[in-house]
């Protein structure tokens, strides 16, 4: 409770300090990454003995806030919308999905490749490179979850690596995305950007501008509080995913403890199988997916705060050559790829597009979200709904998270990993070619 305690007083300070410091408010950066970055100076500034908890405790609640967002995202229906441009949307997901995944088969074989150069002299292995594309590729859930299961095969303080890459993903995110979407304002490429409103500016509502909102009630708060039950469920299928869990680790080789230690896909799954459940037993109609959502939102917000909150100075302090070098490396790549491919994807929105995935390939999919929002405030292209829809093309990154975790499990050498790693990454480049999301540029900076 004391270090839920801390991360909710950075909130609160993050939440004045974006109301009240113009540059944040410029910079449109969210509330929980400048809580992040101050949480991250108390953690490291103060000793243990007055915070009262301490940076593993932080990774801890990562680990679980991950699994508890996963669980939660797949509890909510998805409303079937008509967005129109099936074709072009379809696009879009395939275009930006495969650039993911090409990242994602990338930046562990450039990181392998500097740690190799760089780390040697301070004791760092190059496997740890191969933390950087679940850091900013996916984010600091996902770097928390492979940290620790890099752990368990025996790499000391691969979480503390991770989630500092994921730290170092979101400041990228805000620090080149802003700027790069103002640019494109200002060249006349963002053709449906308007005058951002002040209380998006701000971040927070005056007393005028709120609209009365309520939730939908699903049970009689005389028994049971509606909120008390969603979260009941959450907590259901946590029990649920354990079970999983269990009966993965079944697996043979590295496959067995791989799977059963990934709690945030087994939540996933587990919540799928409560959702369809409940649809059988005709009692879906107590769950409601505002709510839920809500929720899934309050879990992000914390998961960034104690991401930050979770890296430890001393720790990586004797790794912080290569891991710069590693966080730098990756920032320019994603950089040119992101721009390179965006403008190439076929449509008129490709510099939406272009924001858009390089958020989701140095944050997470809301980063990506809150770029083109800039560029789009009214949402009037179909980039969100292409971001939402590329979830399903990343499923062709397995082949590079299984060849990682072979490598960290020793199943396979390091040489062997890169070769798969180059296999993959002209696979993804064929895709490509092959969907047709490869072509000319629908747009020029100059």
């Amino acid at each position: 409770m004391l270090a839920f305690g801390w991360a909710s007083a950075m909130l609160c300070l993050g939440t004045l300090l974006r109301a009240k410091v113009p540059f944040l408010r410029n910079m449109l950066v969210p509330a929980c990454v400048i809580a992040g970055v101050l949480g991250f100076v108390l953690m490291n500034v103060l000793p243990a003995s007055v915070v009262g908890t301490t940076s593993d405790m932080y990774t801890e609640i990562v680990n679980h806030l991950f699994t508890i967002s996963f669980i939660s995202i797949s509890l909510t229906s998805t409303p079937k919308e008509n967005h129109g441009g099936a074709k072009q949307v379809m696009q879009g997901a395939m275009g930006m999905g495969l650039v993911w995944c090409l990242l994602y088969g990338l930046t562990p074989l450039l990181g392998i490749g500097v740690v190799a150069l760089t780390g040697g002299s301070v004791g760092m292995e190059s496997i740890y490179g191969s933390l950087i594309p679940f850091a900013f590729c996916q984010g600091p859930g996902q770097s928390a979850a492979y940290g620790a299961i890099f752990e368990q095969y025996g790499w000391p303080d691969a979480s503390a690596v991770a989630i500092t890459f994921a730290a170092v993903g979101f400041v990228v995110a805000f620090l080149v995305g802003i700027p790069m979407a103002k640019y494109g304002i200002r060249r006349g490429i963002a053709k449906h950007c308007g005058k951002l409103d002040e209380k998006i500016l701000k971040g927070y509502l005056r007393a005028e501008e709120q609209n009365e909102y309520m939730v939908r009630d699903t049970t009689c708060n005389s028994n049971i509080e509606t909120l008390t039950y969603h979260f009941a469920l959450i907590g259901l299928c946590y029990m649920v995913a354990t079970v999983i869990a269990r009966l993965l680790s079944f697996l043979p080789s590295f496959l067995g403890s791989s799977m059963s230690s990934m709690m945030f896909m087994n939540g996933m799954y587990a919540a799928y199988l409560v959702k369809w459940l409940m649809k059988k037993l005709k009692i879906d109609f107590l769950q409601e997916n505002v709510l839920q959502s809500k929720i899934t939102g309050w879990t992000a917000d914390y998961l960034v705060v104690c991401a930050f909150m979770a890296v430890q100075v001393n720790v990586i302090s004797r790794w912080a050559l290569p891991m710069l070098l590693v966080a730098v490396v990756t920032t320019v790549v994603t950089f040119f790829a992101c721009f390179y491919f965006g403008q190439r994807i076929g449509g008129d929105n490709d510099f939406e597009r272009t924001l858009g995935l390089f958020g989701t390939c140095t944050g997470t999919v809301p980063s990506g979200i809150s770029l083109v929002r800039i560029v789009d405030p009214q949402f009037k292209t179909t980039t969100a709904v292409e971001l939402g829809l590329m979830n399903l093309v990343m499923l062709f990154s397995t082949p590079v998270y299984l060849l990682i975790l072979a490598a960290a499990s020793q199943t396979i050498s390091i040489s062997w990993l890169a070769i798969g790693l180059g296999i993959c990454c002209v696979a993804y480049l064929i895709l490509l070619k092959v969907t047709r999301t490869w072509n000319k540029k629908s747009f020029h900076w100059k």
